[in-house]
């Protein structure tokens, strides 16, 4: 099926193609025709399978039929993040080129009258986050009785955030005879509970099953003691097979110093979370997609929805505390039908979360080396290891055998090779001598 079948307008079919796309995801292929139809939507899909287009493509298509008055916006897109949102706005203007419709980003870190000077002129595609929203609704910065046309985007994420009050109140606020549509990547009871309440028989879309890693992700999980984290992350992004990639913290602090870290041992690394001002964290998430940066060290605010192409690794310093998010994660590699690599490091302490996300997931994960025997090494310091080990082999079989007997307590004893205790660039039997540096 192509996008011509869906019933889409020429102005958008337009765009579509001068962007190269000429068949429509299965969320999107599914969610289109309904949309256009004027059904509410409830659909449900992993992250990476164009959700995104699954709304605003028929959303520009029905919206470019009128227009907005002055601080009446006539749709309304809910996003968790500020980065969301931003790319929202943004693929708003690239797939809406050739209509007339304008649009507003709503966002918490930039000028409220700035913000509410846009909204002033009218706007047709109103995109925020819940909390900025209800700021401005509270000053009277905005009207919200002409908006026939919600979108309430990773609604699960929107639940782990917090926001799920503040969306009840902002529906209550908007027209009860409007189209609501929902999309998200998994269904908790919470969520569930809110499209009873808010959408009216809404059409329930599910192209794949919920909390399903990606296919095209090689997931590895290397079991390591906490000191060991930091020398085996450098290893592995001093490896050309990184050629970009997340890192991602529990922890907010462990963020900052990670990537203060990783810049002092002279890595391209920049942080990113949720306590840094938006203008950074806009610039930030700039450079990591233009190449200026190489690996992006954050919090989970970078683990839903941004859709960077050619990711090349996800890195999870921390196992999440929650199984869900550990599925967000490596989506952020793998997208577009390209292939991708997502490394954890774990410690002993941490099976139970690995536990939990084995059964969310229905599969095993490939645990790489067991607790006592060391941390892996990266895939470059392996083959370099090979090397090693046999010219140490070569040089042992060189080396005169001493001829003193061993009492049988020293026969049962087994020898220590000689770089046991080696910081250079050899191996000692527990723990790679590069990580112990």
């Amino acid at each position: 099926m192509s996008f011509d079948a869906l019933g889409l307008s020429p102005d958008i079919l337009k765009a579509l193609s001068e962007e190269g796309y000429k068949d429509p995801t299965p969320i999107q292929a599914q969610a289109i025709p309904e949309i256009l139809q004027g059904h509410d939507v409830v659909g449900l899909a992993k992250t990476g399978t164009g959700k995104t287009g699954g709304f605003l493509f028929p959303l520009i298509d029905i919206l470019s039929r009128g227009r907005a008055r002055a601080r009446m916006p006539r749709s309304l897109v809910l996003i968790p993040t500020r980065e969301l949102a931003a790319q929202v706005w943004e693929n708003m203007g690239i797939y809406g080129r050739h209509t007339k419709l304008t649009k507003a980003l709503i966002v918490g870190g930039e000028s409220m009258p700035e913000q509410q000077k846009v909204i002033e002129r009218g706007v047709d595609v109103l995109i925020a986050t819940p909390g900025r929203l209800m700021d401005l609704k509270q000053r009277g910065g905005i009207l919200m009785n002409d908006i026939h046309y919600v979108v309430i985007d990773e609604a699960d994420r929107m639940l782990d955030m917090g926001f799920i009050p503040d969306i009840e109140k902002i529906l209550a606020m908007v027209p009860p005879k409007r189209q609501t549509l929902l999309f998200s990547a998994t269904m908790p009871p919470e969520i569930e509970k809110m499209a009873q309440r808010f959408l009216r028989n809404p059409k329930r879309i599910m192209v794949s099953p919920p909390a399903s890693p990606a296919e095209t992700v090689d997931q590895k999980v290397f079991i390591v003691r906490p000191d060991q984290k930091k020398k085996m992350l450098l290893g592995w992004l001093r490896c050309d097979e990184f050629k970009n990639a997340f890192v991602f913290c529990n922890r907010k602090r462990d963020v900052d110093s990670i990537a203060s870290y990783l810049r002092k041992e002279g890595v391209s690394a920049a942080p990113l979370h949720g306590d840094m001002v938006q203008k950074e964290r806009t610039q930030t998430l700039n450079d990591f997609k233009d190449g200026t940066i190489k690996f992006l060290v954050c919090s989970d605010v970078a683990a839903r929805g941004l859709d960077i192409e050619a990711v090349s690794h996800v890195v999870n310093y921390d196992v999440p505390f929650n199984a869900d998010d550990y599925i967000h994660r490596i989506g952020r590699t793998g997208r577009a039908g390209q292939t991708g690599e997502a490394y954890m490091l774990a410690t002993e302490d941490e099976r139970e979360l690995l536990d939990a996300i084995e059964k969310k997931t229905g599969r095993k994960l490939p645990i790489q080396k067991e607790a006592g025997g060391g941390s892996a090494p990266s895939p470059r310091e392996e083959r370099q290891s090979e090397g090693h080990r046999a010219r140490v082999q070569k040089s042992h079989e060189k080396r005169p055998q001493p001829q003193k007997s061993k009492s049988p307590q020293q026969q049962s004893k087994p020898d220590k090779r000689d770089d046991d205790d080696d910081a250079g660039n050899g191996f000692g039997d527990d723990v790679p001598a590069f990580f112990r540096i």
